[in-house]
């Protein structure tokens, strides 16, 4: 049984940092793509990076040159790295996978985890 766990959310200051954790059990994580997506109240879901088995990523436009994501496959655990934060980063992050060696950001995702919530303040 696939199963994501997220955590390191909390409550920061604009221009803090954060780093987020997926920890992965139930399916060979190494063989699968990886992301992290995001939901503000009132909107709707939206990829924010995605990292392939081979480490390849992408992330999209407005965090490029702040977060970065990496996953450590001994460990079977995915990260966000969360830099200079603003307040349009609050959201709830949630981890994904998908059972391929290669995605996008736009690709479709079977497995989700809980969510960890991020708050930036001004």
């Amino acid at each position: 049984q696939v199963q994501l766990v997220e955590s390191g959310g909390g409550s920061v200051q604009t221009g803090g940092s954060l780093r987020l954790s997926c920890a992965a059990s139930g399916f060979s994580y190494s063989d699968y793509c990886m992301a992290w997506f995001r939901q503000a109240p009132g909107k709707g879901r939206e990829g924010v990076a995605v990292i392939a088995t081979h480490g390849g990523t992408q992330y999209t436009d407005s965090v490029k040159g702040r977060f970065t994501i990496s996953r450590d496959n001994a460990k079977n655990t995915l990260y966000l790295q969360m830099n200079s934060l603003k307040p349009e980063d609050t959201a709830m992050y949630y981890c994904a996978a998908r059972g391929d060696y290669y995605c996008l950001i736009s690709s479709v995702y079977t497995n989700w985890g809980q969510g960890t919530q991020v708050t930036v303040s001004s």
